[in-house]
Parts: structure tokens; C-alpha cells; sequence
């Protein structure tokens, strides 16, 4: 869908590195190492995208850092398409509603760093939560998506210990729950 709008996949590739984490930051060898492009086709996108506005970038030693500017206008717009070209939109549709009591989703795997793939590694965080119907909503969110998604079901304690030391992004939290992103 997206690829119909957006001819340049390094474009793509670029915005759902940045736009998908707004904490994601990289830099020029590790994004060719990344997308395995040409460090000149990855360089002529993000000139393009800071000179927009789009990314911002800052010195860390040697290497040059970009980042998604989420003061941005249009950064929240550009995000929820991203969000809708994965099929997040669906997973949360489908998958957040009654289940039980669940308190987060996240997702971690090469969507959480903004890579794309074809598995969408799902975390679902809460207590007491349905897995039978979990399972239905699952596979009804992978036929919307075209995208297999594997999921993991855990505590809010599990969870902690869990996202120790992987890179994650929460795509859906209850409203009464505190800020659960900080399992880092």
C-alpha cells in the first residue's frame, strides 16, 4: 500500500526506522549495514528528511545521529500511517479489546528497532487474559495484516524482567495503568 505512494524503498525503510519508535536513533554506516543499500542512496533520503524537518541529528563522537523530530507537524500523521502500513492499527482492534485485563501491549522483534518483517512479535501484558480468545483475535488480526504474528502472553512483573534487555515499543497501554514503558 504504502509502496504505491512512496516509490523509493529506501524511503520506506527510513520511515519505518524513525517514525515507527520515536526513540530509535542510527546513524549512516549502520542504517547501509541495516537496509544493505548503498551508503550514498541512504544519505541523498536522510538529507532529504532533515532538510524537511522530518529528522534531526546530532554529533556522538564521529558519527552523525538521526532521529525522528516529533515536534514535527506532521510527525504524529506520518506515525499513525506507519502504524496502519504495519497493520498495528488491526493488531489493536482486534486484540486489546476484551481479552481480559490487559494493562500493555507491546511489540518487540525487528518492528521495535524499525525494521520491517513479516512476523510481528507481540507482548501482552496483563492478568487473568483469555488465550483461547486471544488465539481467535490473533489470527483474525494476521489475515488483515498479511503478517504472521507471534504472541506472548505475561504479568506485569514478568514483563520487567522480560524487557530487560531487548528493545521494545508500547503500542497500547490502559488508561489507569502507570507508565509501563519504563521496563527498560
Amino acid at each position: 500500500m504504502l509502496d504505491t505512494l512512496i516509490t523509493s524503498k529506501t524511503r520506506i525503510k527510513l520511515l519505518l526506522k524513525f517514525f515507527l519508535n520515536s526513540k530509535t536513533q542510527s546513524y549512516l554506516r549502520n542504517l547501509e549495514n541495516e537496509f544493505g543499500e548503498s551508503s550514498n542512496a541512504i544519505r541523498v533520503e536522510l538529507n532529504r528528511f532533515e532538510d524537511a524537518g522530518l529528522l534531526t541529528s546530532s554529533l556522538s563522537g564521529n558519527k552523525k545521529m538521526y532521529m525522528a523530530n516529533t515536534k514535527h507537524p506532521l510527525y504524529n500523521d506520518i506515525h499513525n500511517i506507519i502504524l496502519k502500513f504495519v497493520g498495528f492499527d488491526q493488531i489493536l482492534d482486534k486484540v486489546t479489546s476484551q481479552v481480559g485485563d490487559l494493562k500493555a501491549a507491546y511489540i518487540t522483534g525487528k518492528f521495535a528497532i524499525g525494521l520491517d518483517s513479516q512476523v510481528i512479535d507481540l507482548i501482552l501484558v496483563g492478568d487473568k487474559l483469555d488465550r483461547n480468545y486471544i488465539v481467535t483475535l490473533v489470527e483474525k488480526a494476521e489475515k488483515l495484516t498479511m503478517r504472521k504474528i507471534r504472541f506472548l502472553i505475561l504479568t506485569m512483573e514478568e514483563a520487567f524482567v522480560h524487557f530487560k534487555d531487548i528493545p521494545h515499543l508500547l503500542i497500547w497501554k490502559k488508561d489507569d495503568v502507570g507508565d509501563t514503558n519504563n521496563v527498560n
